[in-house]
C-alpha cells in the first residue's frame, strides 16, 4: 500500500475510531469557521480558532445590555458584578469544583497568574537553624514558569530545575507525611501538558508532591505546595480538581476558546490561599486604608484581594459565551480529547513512517512515546524534516514553504528551552554559542553549524478536521520527499497495534524517540538524477559571460517594478528604491500578502522633474515630489511604522496621494516615505557577511539579486508539473523573474551558484553577499494581473531540497565619497568571489 492510499479517512478509522461530534460535524465547521476556508490551520496550541457564534452572541449581549463598572452599586454595575460572579462559578464548574474549595482570580493571562504566585508566595530565606524555601520546576516548562526564579533569586531561595527522569527515578516508595517540626514553604511547578511535545505528566504528581513521596519534595523537609501550569492541557482535555487538588492552577481562556485574548485566571485552593501575601494594593483590593498613615486592611475575599483595579469585565463576559459555544458544538471536553488525539495520532503514525525513495526517514519525531493513549499524549506533534541524505532541513524553510500552501504551523523552541535542549541534544554551551552567533528566541535562524536550533510543531483543536491532516501530510510528501514516496510498512504496523504504553514499551521504551533509532537503511550514494538541478550548469548558460542583464527599482514598497538601464547608487542602495510605502488607516504597512492589487500600481521615478509618478490602469497619473531634504517642512506629519519588525520614522505624502491610493485599492490608506534624517541599520545575518549598511524601507538588505539559470530551472520544473491542457498557462521566464522582485538579474551563472559567493563586483562597484533570501507568499502573485496562481511556485522545493530560498541579498561597499557618482549599468561584467574553503 503506497502513501496516497494510506492518506485516506479509512486508514484514519483503522487507527482511531472517534472523530467529530456527531453526524453534522462538516456542517458545523462550515457554519462556525467559514473564514478559514482554503487555509490549513495547525497552530491551536498557540491560539485556537474561535467560532463565529461566540463572537456573534457576545456582540449581541454587550449591544443589548448596559454593563457598568462592578465597583459601583447602580443597576448596570450590579448587572456586571452578578455576571462576572456567574462566570467565576462556571469556571469552577468546568473544572469540577466549587467556590467552597477554590477561588478564581482573573488575570491578564497565564503568565500573569504565574507571576502573581511568585510575587505572593511566602518565600523564606535560609537561617542558621533552618534551610530556606525551594522553588522547583520541571525543566520541560514554559518560559513563564522558569522566569519565576527571577523573583526568587534575590530572596535567598534555592531555584532547583528538575528533569522528568529525576522526578520519577529519585522518588520514595512511601509518603514522608506532614512535617510538624519544619514549616518552611516550598513550591513545585510543573505543566500538566508539555507545550513542546504534548507529553502529559501524571496529574497524580500533585498529591505525590504534597505528600512528599515524589522528588524533590521527598528530599526536603517543610510544607510543599504545587502550582500546576494547565494552559496547554485544558485546551483539549477536562481537568478534574477533585482528582488533582493542586494548590494553584494557571490557565488562559484564549487557549480554550480562541477569544477573548488577554484574559486568564489563577485558581487558588482555599486551604492554601491564606499563605499568599501582597504588598501592593490597588483599587478594589482594600477593605480600608489611610493615605496619611501606613494603615491597610486587605479585602476578605481572595479574588477581591488579588484583582488589582477594575477587572476586564467585558472580556470576562465573553468567557461565558465561550463555554456556551464549546459545549454546544462538542458536547464535552472528553469528546474534544478523543477527537484531537485521533488526528494527532494518525498524523504521527504516517509522518513517522514516511520515507524518501532511498528508504531514509523523512521526519525526526520528538516524543516520549508512540501516541498510544490520550492520557499520556496531547494533540501536539513535534518534529524536524530531513532530506534524503539524513540532514536536517531548517524549520524556517519548512515554515515558509508551508505558508505558500496556506498551512499554518509553529516553529522554533516554543518558549520551552528545556524541552528543546533535551529533544534536540543542545547543550548549555551550545545554546550560549548560538547566541553569540546571532541566534535569539523567535528569530528564523534554524541551523547553526548544521545543527537545528528548534523544530516544527503541529497542533490540533476541536475544530480541526481530517482534511487538515491530509493536506499537511500531502504537503510534506510533495515538497520534501525524494520520489518515489515510500512508507516503512513494518513500523506502520507496529504503530497501528500500539494501543497502550505498556504494549509499546516492549518494542519502544519510553524515552526520546527519533527516527534515526528506528530505521536501519543502507546508505546510498546520490544518483545523477537526484542531483539534477544542483551544481550543474544549465545548457542555456554555456559560453555566456557573467553579465548584469536587468536592473529594477521598486519606488513604493510592494508596488510594481520600474525597469531601468542605468541607475545611480545611493547610500541606501539603488536611488529611491523602496523609498515609499502604503499603509492602512491604522498605519500598518500594506503588502501583497494582504493586498495583491498593489502590484498593479506602477510607480516611476522621473529624475529630470524630481517627481515620483503614480500610475495604474483606469486611474489618472499623479505625482509626488522626490524630496530628500534633511529639513522637514512645517506641517508635514511625522509618523511611526514598522518594517520587518524594525521601527521606522516616516513622513506623510499628503491627501492627494492618499485619495488616489484609497480609490484604487478600495480601502482607506496613505502613502508615506522614510524620513530623510532617519537611519535604519541592516541586521547581521548568520551565515552571511556582517555589515553596517543603512537601509531604505526594504525588508532585510539593500539589494536582491537572482540569476537566469535558476529562473529557467524553476520554469522547467513548473512546466513538468502542469498538465498538457494547461500549456497555454505556462509561465514564461519574464513572468517568473517578475514574481521574485529582484533588483539585479545576472546571466552566465549556474543555478543557485550565487549562494556560495561572499562578494562580487558589478562594473566598478563591490558588493557583499549578506545571505539567501527566504521567499514568502508574494511569489504566488502574478505581477501583471494581481491574481494568485492556482499553485504557487512550489517547484522551488524540488529545486532546493525543501529550502524556500531564491536569490541573495547584497549590500554595497562604496569607496568613500563615491556614492553620488556611482552608477550601475545593464551589460556590466559581474565578477564573483566564492567563499574561501
Amino acid at each position: 500500500m503506497d502513501f496516497h492510499q494510506l492518506c485516506t479517512f479509512e486508514t484514519f478509522q483503522q487507527l482511531w475510531s472517534h472523530y467529530g461530534y456527531g453526524g453534522n460535524f462538516p456542517d458545523v465547521i462550515e457554519q462556525e469557521f467559514r473564514r478559514i476556508k482554503g487555509a490549513t490551520y495547525l497552530d491551536h496550541a498557540a491560539a485556537p480558532l474561535y467560532p463565529e457564534s461566540l463572537v456573534r452572541d457576545y456582540c449581541r449581549d454587550i449591544s443589548t445590555n448596559v454593563y457598568g463598572n462592578p465597583h459601583s452599586h447602580n443597576p448596570s454595575s450590579r448587572l456586571t458584578h452578578d455576571t462576572v460572579e456567574g462566570v467565576r462559578y462556571r469556571v469552577l464548574q468546568h473544572f469540577n469544583t466549587t467556590p467552597e474549595e477554590y477561588s478564581v482570580i482573573f488575570t491578564s493571562g497565564c503568565t500573569a497568574a504565574l507571576k502573581l504566585v511568585a510575587e505572593s508566595f511566602p518565600w523564606r530565606p535560609p537561617t542558621e537553624s533552618e534551610a530556606g524555601s525551594h522553588f522547583c520546576y520541571l525543566t520541560d516548562s514554559h518560559t513563564s514558569v522558569v522566569g519565576m526564579r527571577g523573583l526568587t533569586s534575590g530572596q535567598g531561595v534555592v531555584a532547583l530545575p528538575v528533569s522528568p527522569l529525576e522526578l520519577e527515578n529519585r522518588s520514595k516508595d512511601e509518603a514522608q507525611g506532614e512535617d510538624v517540626i519544619c514549616e518552611t514553604p516550598h513550591l513545585f511547578c510543573y505543566p500538566a501538558q508539555s507545550n513542546f511535545s504534548g507529553r502529559r505528566y501524571p496529574l497524580s504528581h500533585v498529591k505525590s508532591i504534597q505528600a512528599r513521596c515524589l522528588y524533590p519534595a521527598c528530599d526536603h523537609q517543610g510544607r510543599w505546595f504545587v502550582l500546576l501550569d494547565a494552559a496547554s492541557y485544558v485546551s483539549c482535555s477536562s481537568l478534574n480538581l477533585q482528582d488533582c487538588p493542586a494548590d494553584f492552577i494557571s490557565i488562559s481562556f484564549y487557549k480554550m476558546f480562541g477569544f477573548p485574548t488577554g484574559l486568564g485566571a489563577l485558581l487558588v485552593r482555599n486551604d492554601a490561599a491564606g499563605i499568599l501575601k501582597k504588598t501592593y494594593f490597588g483599587g478594589g483590593t482594600a477593605a480600608a486604608y489611610l493615605s496619611g498613615e501606613d494603615y491597610y486592611v486587605q479585602a476578605a475575599n481572595i479574588s477581591d484581594r488579588f484583582e488589582d483595579g477594575t477587572v476586564a469585565f467585558l472580556d470576562i463576559i465573553a468567557v461565558n459565551h465561550g463555554f456556551e459555544a464549546l459545549y454546544r458544538i462538542t458536547g464535552s471536553m472528553h469528546n474534544i480529547q478523543q477527537h484531537t488525539f485521533g488526528l494527532a495520532r494518525y498524523s504521527y503514525v504516517l509522518l513517522s513512517s514516511l520515507c524518501h525513495g532511498n528508504g531514509r526517514p523523512v521526519a525526526q519525531m520528538y516524543t516520549e512515546g508512540q501516541f498510544e493513549s490520550p492520557i499520556t499524549q496531547g494533540a501536539i506533534l513535534n518534529f524536524n524534516l530531513m532530506d534524503s541524505n539524513g540532514q536536517i532541513i531548517g524549520y524556517s524553510q519548512v515554515d515558509r514553504m508551508a505558508s505558500l500552501y496556506n498551512i499554518h504551523v509553529r516553529t522554533g523552541c516554543f518558549c520551552n528551552t528545556g524541552a528543546c535542549q533535551s529533544f534536540l541534544g543542545i547543550t548549555n554551551e551550545q545554546m550560549k554559542r548560538n547566541l553569540q552567533a546571532g541566534h535569539v528566541c523567535g528569530d528564523s535562524i534554524d541551523l547553526v553549524d548544521g545543527q537545528p536550533t528548534g523544530s516544527i510543531r503541529v497542533s490540533f483543536g476541536y475544530m480541526s478536521t481530517f482534511e487538515d491532516c491530509q493536506k499537511f501530510l500531502n504537503f510534506v510528501a510533495e515538497c520534501f520527499v525524494e520520489k518515489p514516496v515510500t512508507v516503512d510498512q513494518e513500523r506502520m504496523q507496529k504503530l497501528k497495534t500500539a494501543t497502550t504504553a505498556s504494549e509499546a514499551s516492549k518494542e519502544y521504551p519510553l524515552i526520546k524517540v527519533t527516527n534515526g533509532e528506528i530505521y536501519k537503511v543502507e546508505e546510498k550514494k546520490p544518483t545523477e538524477a537526484s542531483l539534477k538541478g544542483f551544481g550543474h550548469r544549465d545548457s542555456n548558460s554555456h559560453g555566456e559571460a557573467y553579465t548584469l542583464t536587468n536592473i529594477y527599482i521598486y519606488p513604493i514598497k510592494s508596488c510594481g517594478a520600474y525597469e531601468v538601464h542605468d541607475w545611480p547608487v545611493g547610500p541606501l542602495g539603488l536611488l529611491y528604491d523602496r523609498g515609499w510605502m502604503v499603509v492602512n488607516e491604522n498605519g500598518v504597512c500594506l503588502s501583497q500578502k494582504r493586498e495583491t492589487r498593489l502590484c498593479l500600481i506602477r510607480p516611476q521615478v522621473h529624475l529630470p522633474s524630481n517627481k515620483l509618478l503614480l500610475q495604474a490602469s483606469g486611474m489618472d497619473t499623479i505625482s509626488v515630489p522626490l524630496e530628500n531634504n534633511t529639513q522637514l517642512h512645517t506641517g508635514i506629519r511625522v509618523c511611526h511604522s514598522k518594517v520587518c519588525g524594525d521601527r521606522v520614522e516616516t513622513v506623510d505624502c499628503g491627501d492627494e496621494a492618499a485619495s488616489w491610493l484609497s480609490d484604487f485599492l478600495g480601502q482607506p490608506c496613505r502613502l508615506i516615505r522614510q524620513r530623510p534624517d532617519f537611519t535604519r541599520e541592516m541586521k547581521n545575518r548568520l551565515g552571511g557577511a556582517t555589515t553596517s549598511s543603512s537601509l531604505s524601507l526594504v525588508n532585510e538588505a539593500q539589494y536582491l539579486m537572482i540569476n537566469h539559470a535558476s529562473v529557467e530551472l524553476i520554469q522547467k520544473l513548473m512546466s513538468s508539473r502542469q498538465d498538457d491542457s494547461e500549456g497555454d498557462q505556462l509561465l514564461d521566464r519574464q513572468n517568473v523573474i517578475s514574481r521574485f522582485r529582484a533588483n539585479l538579474v545576472i546571466a552566465g551563472v549556474e543555478p543557485f551558484e550565487e549562494d556560495n559567493w561572499s562578494h562580487l563586483i558589478i562594473g566598478s562597484t563591490r558588493f557583499m553577499v549578506a545571505g539567501p533570501c527566504g521567499r514568502c507568499q508574494m511569489v504566488g502573485t502574478d505581477q501583471d494581473t494581481g491574481t494568485k496562481t492556482k499553485e504557487p511556485l512550489m517547484s522551488l522545493s524540488a529545486a532546493r531540497t525543501g529550502k524556500v530560498t531564491f536569490g541573495v541579498y547584497l549590500s554595497h561597499q562604496l569607496p568613500e565619497g563615491s556614492a553620488a557618482a556611482t552608477v550601475l549599468s545593464v551589460g556590466s561584467h559581474v565578477q564573483p568571489e566564492p567563499h574561501s574553503s
